[in-house]
């Protein structure tokens, strides 16, 4: 595994721009679009499942170094891509987070503490 710089900035708009200026240099710009970006997204999303598919809960917790690698690499696949998808769809992923948790603090209200 080849570790990444330690001076890069540490946000998900870095990582964005990153992402952009990996894919125009390789050209790849022409196939990611919505359609292709969802799609790889769910297969890396697939292949994230898979090591912990029949998995006890106590051995998904417990991953030896090795594993813990190959999950990270899935875990970074699925970031990828869905950094790129809302790239494409001009879709902020934090504020897009930040709505999403306050429509679910609604539909699902944390229970009353009995001294309330």
């Amino acid at each position: 595994m080849i570790d990444p710089p330690d001076d890069l900035p540490n946000s998900l708009s870095a990582l964005r721009d990153e992402l952009r200026q990996f894919c125009a240099a390789r050209g790849w710009h022409a196939y990611h679009n919505p359609k292709n970006l969802s799609m790889a997204l769910i297969v890396e999303a697939a292949e994230l499942v898979e090591h912990f598919q029949w998995a006890t809960p106590e051995e998904c917790a417990a991953l030896d170094d090795a594993k813990r690698g190959e999950v990270a690499d899935e875990i970074a696949d699925v970031l990828i891509y869905l950094t790129e998808l809302a790239d494409v769809l001009d879709i902020d992923p934090l504020q897009a987070a930040r709505a999403k948790i306050v429509k679910n603090a609604v539909k699902y209200p944390a229970p009353r503490k009995e001294s309330e």
